[in-house]
């Protein structure tokens, strides 16, 4: 075993030792010693962006690449989501959207290196931070050296490693470095776990160099940091702290220096100005340091992907992961991109690539959305998952992902009752028999009246929910019904269960073609497949699929009016729209020629 490789399995938090070729199959390309990142003996920056190609449509990932690469990058930054090439456990996936595989030899071909970030948890504002919900529903110690925990993720990296270490700039690829875990001074103190996951990558053969992320507290970087990996920071401003708590010999490094942030349903739209980002990165440069643009481009949280955050409620986050991001969700360059394309330059020795062509759009159209069916018709049609139960049972009990179930019982009640739900994660609309009584969410009204006279009938509850949390103690918990239904103090039993699938809801014979809420339809004819921008003005909280792929969802909470529609997901002739609303259907469906992220507000993330 080379010398850096054993430091880094014996406790030593510093890489010494002769600097090696890239071409030595074994040694790493980059080390750190002294302060500084040595390529092959030579001092060397990483100029960094982040690109998840979890949240880009494949046949976009090159041109994404190429415009990271014209902004003057030398590197890409990517996250290895778990439970996106996991859903079910033991599928492991790796074809198609899911081919990390591609997307690194990409990157690599176009000219830069890749920066790794394969931890079990990752964040990003992705589904309960990228950790299967088959998992979370069964291990309560998440990020930890729980057996069980353990177990699974190294049953994943046996998977997933052995397909990365050819991709490696020692194999001749583009991996230059590989992340241990995110963030985890800010989550938990188990340093066994770090240390699994350190020997879990070397023993697999990853030789590159080793990185931990932690925001710039000396608690944070006490507790996210393990021997043989370089600590490195997370933070929107904060150059001269970090300095502070660089380690000894550590090289000075923002794994993530939030240049925009993102969005939750609710809100503002956040953004960051040219002027702002551009400072805090000169001021890392010029104290001699590398970084990581979070995000350069962000893309989209496609499907249901998107996750949550919780500061005394639940925060979920918009379909959009824009960002304000200097490649816009669409490819678009904006003022961001062109001040640190101008930063970055005087790096790079020849001239930076030429500064690709604006993406083309759709132009502006409206079709009529027409209802095909109710919400309770959609739902009388789904199978029955499992047997009756005494209590309603969780999504994690029931197999359900994200998205909707249908709780149903046979309820009675006396004059003037009330019912309640305990432990709603997160949002249901409540029917009895075919009445809408209201909607109850986690963080608002947890209980309604039932009909003031009293009486018997269905219970239908429809529970959405509404993204898992992706960061801090809550990680990982479950969503559904926690823990039961009452009216009044008596609780309810008996339950039934009605998943509603993912994919587009099919035709329900006999649907109300006039119905307020659940599945309509529209369609556009396409001349030409170009990127568009879709609105549904009058819609209220639904979920959209063109061509039977699921772009996301709508809310008329805002900030977010727009979806956007990728150019690949379009054809020639007629494309379908269809859009399931649990609310509110709106009459129609827009191509917008610009999007609309919302009202905005200048915002730092710390």
């Amino acid at each position: 075993m080379p010398d850096l490789l054993a430091s880094a399995l014996d406790g030593s938090s510093v890489a010494t030792g002769a600097p090696a070729a890239a071409s030595s199959i074994g040694a790493p390309t980059l080390i750190w010693r002294d302060g500084e990142i040595l390529r092959d003996g030579v001092s060397h920056r990483i100029l960094a962006g982040s690109i998840h190609y979890f949240r880009v449509h494949p046949d976009q990932w090159e041109d994404r690449l190429r415009r990271l690469a014209a902004m003057g990058a030398n590197t890409v930054d990517t996250y290895v989501a778990w439970n996106f090439h996991e859903r079910v456990e033991g599928d492991v996936r790796f074809d198609g959207w899911r081919d990390i595989e591609r997307f690194v030899r990409l990157a690599g071909d176009i000219g830069l290196d890749v920066f790794l970030r394969p931890s079990p948890y990752i964040c990003a504002e992705w589904s309960n931070g990228g950790l299967p919900s088959w998992l979370s529903g069964r291990v309560a110690a998440l990020r930890t050296s729980d057996p069980d925990f353990l177990a699974a993720v190294d049953a994943w990296y046996d998977e997933l490693i052995p397909r990365l270490v050819p991709l490696q700039a020692s194999h001749g690829g583009p991996i230059v470095a590989i992340q241990i875990e995110n963030e985890y001074g800010s989550f938990g103190s188990d340093a066994a776990y770090l240390a699994h996951l350190r020997e879990g990558l070397r023993r697999r053969g990853m030789v590159e160099m080793l990185t931990t992320a932690d925001g710039i507290t000396g608690d944070m970087i006490e507790h996210g940091s393990v021997p043989g990996a370089m600590a490195t920071f997370t933070f929107g401003t904060g150059v001269a702290r970090a300095v502070e708590l660089r380690r000894e010999g550590d090289a000075l490094m923002c794994s993530e220096l939030w240049g925009g942030w993102f969005d939750h349903w609710g809100e503002r739209h956040h953004v960051r100005s040219a002027a702002s980002t551009g400072g805090t990165i000169a001021e890392l440069l010029a104290a001699g340091g590398s970084v990581s643009l979070y995000m350069a481009h962000g893309g989209t949280n496609f499907g249901l992907w998107n996750g949550a955050n919780h500061d005394q409620v639940l925060q979920p986050t918009v379909t959009s992961y824009d960002s304000d991001a200097p490649i816009g969700e669409d490819g678009t360059l904006n003022e961001k991109f062109h001040a640190l394309r101008a930063l970055f330059a005087p790096f790079h020795a020849a001239e930076l690539p030429a500064v690709p062509a604006a993406p083309r759009r759709q132009g502006a159209a409206t079709a009529p959305l027409e209802p095909r069916a109710a919400l309770l018709e959609l739902i009388a049609t789904l199978p029955v998952t499992g047997d009756v139960s005494p209590r309603p049972r969780t999504f994690e009990a029931l197999g359900a992902e994200d998205g909707l179930v249908a709780y149903e019982a046979d309820v009675s009640f006396p004059a003037d009752a009330m019912l309640t739900i305990d432990g709603l994660h997160d949002r249901a609309v409540v029917f009895l028999d075919r009445q809408k009584l209201g909607v109850l969410e986690r963080d608002g009204e947890t209980s309604l009246a039932l009909p003031v006279d009293g009486g018997a009938g269905r219970l239908t509850i429809v529970v959405e929910s509404l993204g898992r949390i992706n960061y801090g103690p809550y990680t990982g918990e479950g969503k559904g019904i926690m823990r039961g239904v009452m009216i009044g103090r008596r609780l309810v039993n008996g339950w039934t269960h009605r998943l509603v699938p993912q994919d587009a809801p099919v035709p329900v014979p006999g649907g109300s073609a006039d119905a307020s809420d659940g599945v309509a339809v529209a369609s556009f004819g396409i001349a030409e497949p170009l990127d568009a921008w879709l609105a549904f003005p009058g819609g209220s909280k639904g979920m959209v699929w063109l061509n039977g792929f699921l772009l996301g969802r709508y809310w008329k909470v805002g900030p977010q009016e727009t979806l956007y529609a990728p150019a690949p997901l379009w054809k020639v002739g007629r494309n379908e729209i269809v859009v399931l609303d649990t609310d509110r259907l709106g009459s129609t469906v827009e191509i917008r020629e610009e999007p609309s992220f919302g009202d905005t507000e200048e915002f730092i993330g710390s």
